[in-house]
């Protein structure tokens, strides 16, 4: 251990190196043997914390054991259990499972290759971050390093009419049955008219939470507190649901048989192939319907007010990512100057 003073300081500083960190401070008093005194406690504390035996750090792969162990076993939501599941099959497919905890670094981070889009990379990277935090926490190494995120992009798809056409022609061309076709055909035309989230809200809808009197849906439970509200029906969807709900009082609005939930949890696959059948591209996925169900409420409203609470947002940039600049409205205001009519300026 080293004591010391640096020219522009009246205390003495330490600088010891313990497992392979260094550790560096004022002792914040002026005599040595104080200093040395509150150098030494700094040591012990240090060493206390710290394995005094040397060992081989294990890699991720092994990590990964116990971590999967962790996420099932942990009071998380079942969302944020399949994320880091997921998270962990893009990580697998990497060369990173062989390296050991202790190696892995930001800069090694950033060479990984993830398919997809910068969100389905950043899926692999937070879990990356989260297992060597934990790694951190069970003492398998010091510190975790920082893992940067990749910077995502705002959905700039819409699944607008022309869409929607092309995906319902692109399911009857598929060898459905006709309650899948129909189930799909709801899921959209639903998506698109209320602007719920599909798994936690949509897929959960129950027949108790309608109120067709005043043709609202109550939406008990959301990702957020303020996703508990009333969503207004649309004629098309007062009807379709209730067609779909007939006569039953309660229960699921989609009820399935096959999931342990006794809901629907996907319809990812049917999606996936109706749009190769409409060719439409791979970025237009079906939450692309909330976004359109925000824009066209504000353009026709005005009122982001109403948006943010029918949506169940929290603030304002919230809010705003799902809002897709109108460029017929700009080109319309464009044309009307050019049309040869006089606009009055005022200063």
């Amino acid at each position: 251990m080293k004591l010391f003073k640096k020219p522009k300081s009246k205390f003495y500083w330490y600088d010891f190196t313990v497992r392979g960190r260094r550790y560096r401070g004022s002792t914040q008093e002026t005599k040595s043997v104080r200093a040395t005194q509150v150098a030494s406690l700094r040591l012990s504390s240090v060493m206390e914390t710290s394995d005094p035996l040397p060992s081989k750090p294990t890699t991720l792969g092994t990590l990964a054991g116990r971590f999967l162990a962790w996420v099932d076993s942990g009071r998380l939501e079942e969302m944020t259990r399949k994320f880091y599941r997921n998270g962990w099959r893009l990580l697998k497919a990497t060369a990173v499972p062989e390296l050991r905890v202790d190696q892995i670094t930001n800069d090694g981070a950033e060479q990984l290759k993830f398919p997809g889009s910068a969100a389905n990379a950043n899926c692999a990277l937070r879990t990356l971050r989260r297992m060597l935090h934990k790694a951190e926490e069970w003492k398998m190494i010091e510190h975790a390093p920082k893992i940067k995120m990749m910077k995502e992009h705002g959905r700039h798809l819409r699944l607008d009419d022309e869409a929607e056409r092309k995906l319902l022609e692109g399911a009857q061309s598929c060898t459905w049955r006709k309650r899948t076709f129909e189930l799909f055909r709801d899921i959209v035309i639903l998506m698109r008219d209320t602007g719920m989230r599909n798994q936690r809200e949509l897929y959960r809808m129950r027949i108790e939470n309608l109120d067709w009197d005043n043709r609202v849906i109550f939406v008990p439970d959301s990702k957020t507190l303020e996703g508990r509200r009333l969503v207004p029906m649309s004629r098309r969807a007062f009807e379709l649901l209730r067609a779909r709900c007939g006569t039953r009082c309660e229960g699921w609005v989609f009820p399935s048989s096959r999931a342990a939930s006794g809901h629907l949890r996907s319809i990812d696959r049917l999606f996936r192939e109706a749009r190769c059948q409409a060719g439409l591209p791979a970025e237009l996925v079906l939450y692309c319907a909330r976004h359109d169900y925000g824009t066209r409420v504000l353009m026709r409203t005005g009122n982001l007010a109403a948006v943010m609470k029918t949506m169940g947002h929290r603030d304002v940039k919230t809010a705003m990512q799902y809002q897709h600049p109108e460029l017929e409205t700009v080109r319309a205001a464009l044309d009307y100057g050019a049309a040869g009519e006089t606009v009055e300026m005022r200063v």
